[in-house]
């Protein structure tokens, strides 16, 4: 998390739980991905969590390391993941239009973490502290990356046919100007917090019965 060590450990070690749990209530493989999301988080925070403490102790090989895997969840695995995820959700009996939208920002997301993976490629990239974690990232903050990323990452939730999902999407797009708006340098670490524990939505969402689900939207 982007407050402290012991947070980051707290909130990853409970995402983690509630991951296994999730993931042991989806009803089918279809829904395996989506489900997988809260562990996915857990482990993200874990990380910055390490990375807190190489900072703390001056440990600069582990610092480097967990930097550049927490920047593999936010850059490469979540515009990829999250339009993935949602679109293996969506029912057999989807609307074309839908599932053509929702290949649509597959591909957008696929652009986005390939774009970004080349910066981390070719471009320094370092985490310091000031109060939260700051990732420095050049280039990254520019709007029509940051535009292309919301959408892959929030918008593709409003296009589903599952309302928790559409309440996902919502409540992390809020929670990104809010981050944007209180903590722009620090954004991803501070987004990444919020969506981590937004990711409990997922939970509540497995609790609930909705129609069988499959790949039409692939």
């Amino acid at each position: 998390m982007c407050f402290s060590a012991t947070a980051s450990f707290v909130v990853g070690g409970s995402l983690a739980v509630v991951g296994v749990v999730t993931l042991r209530r989806a009803a089918n493989r279809a829904e395996l991905p989506f489900a997988s999301i809260p562990l996915l988080f857990g482990i993200q925070q874990l990380v910055e969590g390490l990375l807190w403490f190489s900072i703390q102790n001056e440990m600069p090989l582990l610092k480097t390391y967990t930097t550049y895997l927490f920047t593999m969840f936010s850059h490469l695995i979540w515009p990829i993941f999250v339009p993935y995820a949602v679109a293996m959700m969506e029912p057999r009996t989807v609307m074309p239009w839908r599932s053509s939208a929702m290949w649509g920002f597959r591909i957008t997301g696929m652009v986005v973490a390939v774009l970004l993976l080349q910066l981390v490629a070719t471009q320094p990239l370092t985490a310091v502290v000031d109060r939260h974690i700051i990732y420095v990232t050049p280039f990254f903050y520019d709007w029509p990356m940051m535009v292309a990323y919301v959408v892959a990452t929030c918008i593709v939730c409003f296009f589903s046919t599952h309302r928790m999902i559409q309440l996902f999407g919502l409540m992390v797009l809020a929670f990104f100007f809010v981050s944007w708006w209180f903590y722009t340098e620090a954004l991803f670490s501070v987004w990444c917090f919020f969506a981590a524990i937004l990711s409990g939505i997922i939970y509540m969402h497995s609790m609930r019965g909705h129609p069988a689900t499959g790949e039409a939207a692939l």
